[in-house]
Order: structure tokens, then C-alpha cells, then sequence
């Protein structure tokens, strides 16, 4: 017989911590590069992200709070996605540090110029996506009560990939060895060609 731990959020899980973002996992990482009105670059990573939508291509991130990246996006309209790998982890994790001032130089980051929108992307970074703010949705409870916590949904207008991950045009996944968050204050994930498995969708 199978022993359940059930709680119910609103009343606590009684854990030494939260399994929230430990089970929902691993998670990809939005590590999302902006510019304020002033003209002020800000890199920062966030664990609650995905694609959301094929054709146009939307992402979308959240932040647990109006931060500098909801901030410039709203300011702007702005923003271009970075995809966090493992040779580029311990400078992802820099960009999480809240500090005033210029994120990319704070880590010791290289900025490569964008094609389309105004925000940079991480030079080092294998793939980057540019997007333009399509949605900036406040999040609410089910009865109604607004969260500071805010989603940001950008179209990807433009999409960089270094070409050493494709495979007769086909891109591979692991190749890149991207990171995701897993749970607690520390675990990640690398995806590599191991871990790899195929399983074709019926119909």
C-alpha cells in the first residue's frame, strides 16, 4: 500500500520545505536580458518560464515581483531570451544577485548586439531569442486576490542558434547541454545525450 503525504496548500505542506518547485521539475530557465527607458542593461534568470505557443512563437516568463526585467519589458516592450547551459551556469547564478547597476558587467558577461530588438543578448550563450511584449498579466488567486507576481509573454521575432547544433538542420537538445532548476535552494539539471529517450505520439 502506498503511504500519501497530502496537504493542502492554504494550510501548509509541514515539510522542511516547500516541494512545490521540487516536483514541477526540472524547470527550463528563463534568463531574460532587458533595457530600461534609460538605456541601462539587466540580465536575470528566472525559473518559472517556458514556450507557451508554436506559431508565432510565444515564451513567457514570471517574476515574483515588479523587477527590473517586468520593468524594462513594460518600458520597453522588450526583452530576449538566453539559454542558460552548463559552461554558462555559475554566471547565470551571478545575474540572480539584486544589485544596482549593469548586470552583464557585474558578472563579467559579454553582450553581443541583437538583429531586431534593442535589448542584447549573452554572446557566450549558444541560443537567444528576440521578443517583442505581447502580454504583461497580473496573477490572482482563485478568489479574485491580486499577487505580486507578474507573467510577462513575449514573441520570439527573431531566434539565434549557433549552427554547431544542427544536425542536417535539425537542432540537438542536448548538444547544447542546457541547465534547468530543479527544487531547494540549489539543485539543477543538465540535460546530456544519456538522458536522451524517444517515444513517437500516436496517431
Amino acid at each position: 500500500m502506498t503511504e500519501w503525504h497530502f496537504y493542502e496548500p492554504a494550510n501548509g505542506h509541514r515539510l522542511p520545505h516547500d516541494p512545490l518547485n521540487a516536483i514541477v521539475a526540472p524547470r527550463p530557465i528563463g534568463w531574460i536580458s532587458t533595457l530600461s527607458a534609460e538605456g541601462l542593461r539587466n540580465l536575470a534568470p528566472y525559473s518559472f518560464f517556458n514556450v507557451l505557443n508554436y506559431k508565432p512563437p510565444l515564451i513567457g516568463f514570471s517574476s515574483m515581483g515588479w523587477k527590473d526585467s517586468v520593468a524594462n519589458a513594460e518600458a520597453t516592450g522588450e526583452f530576449v531570451w538566453n539559454l542558460a547551459t552548463r559552461p554558462l551556469a555559475e554566471a547565470m547564478n551571478a545575474t540572480s544577485a539584486a544589485i544596482e547597476g549593469d548586470e552583464f558587467a557585474a558578472a563579467g558577461i559579454d553582450a553581443a548586439p541583437s538583429r531586431i530588438v534593442a535589448p542584447p543578448r549573452v554572446a557566450a550563450s549558444p541560443v537567444a531569442f528576440e521578443c517583442v511584449v505581447t502580454q504583461i498579466v497580473r496573477l490572482e488567486t482563485r478568489d479574485g486576490r491580486s499577487l505580486d507576481q507578474w507573467l510577462v509573454i513575449g514573441e520570439a521575432v527573431g531566434i539565434h542558434i549557433d549552427a554547431s547544433l544542427l544536425d542536417d538542420g535539425i537542432y540537438q537538445t542536448a548538444r547544447a547541454r542546457p541547465i534547468s532548476r530543479g527544487g531547494g535552494p540549489e539543485d539543477y539539471f543538465e540535460t546530456t545525450p544519456d538522458t536522451l529517450f524517444r517515444m513517437r505520439r500516436p496517431g
